[in-house]
Formats: C-alpha cells, sequence, structure tokens
C-alpha cells in the first residue's frame, strides 16, 4: 500500500468539516484559485479527462469540472468520498468519485488522462512540500 493508513483515519475523522472555510480546510480553500489556475495555466482543463488523485472533500475537483473538465477524483477515504459526493449533489457541479488506489486504473484510462493535476497530488499525498516534479511513473 502507498498511502499511510493514519493520514486516511485523521482525514476521514476531519470529513465532514471539509468544505467549511473557517475549519482546518481553511487554507486549502485559500489556496485552491491559486492551484486551479496554476493548473489551468500549464494544461487548460476545458475538455480534458482529469484523475485528481487523493481528491478528499473535492474542493479541487469542483473547481477543475466548473473550467470544464471531465473529473474523477479518487481517494482512499469513505467519509471523504461521500462529503465530496454530497457537495457535488448539492452545488450541481458533476464529478465521480471513486475509492480506488491509481494503480488499479484501467491503463486505457490513465493514458487518456491529462496528467499534471496528478503533480499535486503526489506532492500532497509524498512530500508534503511543494515541487514541480512529475510523479513516478505507475
Amino acid at each position: 500500500m502507498n498511502a499511510d493508513p493514519l493520514e486516511i483515519q485523521k482525514f476521514s475523522e476531519l470529513a465532514h468539516r471539509w468544505w467549511d472555510p473557517t475549519s482546518e480546510f481553511k487554507p486549502l480553500h485559500e489556496i485552491n484559485p491559486l492551484r486551479l489556475e496554476w493548473i489551468n495555466a500549464r494544461a487548460p482543463l476545458a475538455g480534458k479527462k482529469v484523475i485528481d488523485i487523493g481528491c478528499g472533500g473535492g474542493i479541487l475537483s469542483e473547481s477543475m469540472a466548473r473550467k470544464g473538465a471531465d473529473v474523477t477524483g479518487i481517494d482512499l477515504s469513505d467519509k471523504a468520498l461521500k462529503v465530496a459526493d454530497l457537495h457535488s449533489l448539492e452545488s450541481g457541479v458533476q464529478v465521480r468519485y471513486k475509492k480506488l488506489r491509481l494503480k488499479t486504473w484501467p491503463p486505457k484510462k490513465l493514458a487518456s488522462t491529462t496528467s499534471l493535476p496528478a503533480w499535486k497530488c503526489w506532492n500532497t499525498y509524498r512530500t508534503r512540500a511543494p515541487s514541480c516534479a512529475p510523479p513516478p511513473r505507475w
């Protein structure tokens, strides 16, 4: 397993607060417009298929979908995915959410997907430090 069970548990316990901009996720809400514009400037999202790896409650996933991307958010936290699904229904922004590991993603789908957002997720889950290094090939 390439995910930290303690991290999954931590974010599962906080999942109900994911969309509260005054919660522990306040920094994520504040930086989301910057992340979105950085991604969109390098790989215009309109009309692209995007996998948001480690999507959590779906903040970036929904933002990318609003830019016209066909987004699938994947995560290992059932609770975060339920929050993301519910918010997607409430907001009317269409995003598919799935509980799975990237390495189980069908290769044909992965080959046709924009990879730049995976950089963001790789940094979040692996280094927790900003960089522009691409993730390794699975």
